[in-house]
């Protein structure tokens, strides 16, 4: 992979600015957890690397599906969990999901 593991931790803060992630109380360090996730995506790609560019683009591209499917069943368990009401985005997602069903 051609960007470090500390280059893409950066950026992950980079777009924390705009897109701010809640640690919560967290007993971990912030940047820890940055550099473990950074350092398990480089890996993933080294490995796809070797299925040729257009594979570990797949690969890639299907790590980043996943990812955001998990963060978003997980957001709407802790939601559901608090007894909130979904937020927007959640709601907007979902509201699309149903309208595909028959």
């Amino acid at each position: 992979m051609t960007i470090s593991v500390e280059e893409l931790a950066e950026l992950i803060r980079e777009i924390e600015v705009e897109d701010p992630i809640d640690y919560g109380d967290l007993p971990y360090d912030e940047d820890d957890l940055r550099r473990l996730v950074c350092n398990q995506i480089h890996e993933i790609s080294d490995q796809a690397e070797q299925l040729g560019e257009e594979n570990r683009t797949t690969v890639l591209l299907a790590v980043a599906a996943k990812l955001v499917l998990e963060n978003l069943v997980l957001h709407v368990r802790l939601l559901q969990q608090q007894g909130l009401p979904l937020d927007a985005s959640a709601e907007d997602l979902l509201r699309r999901l149903r309208g595909r069903r028959p």
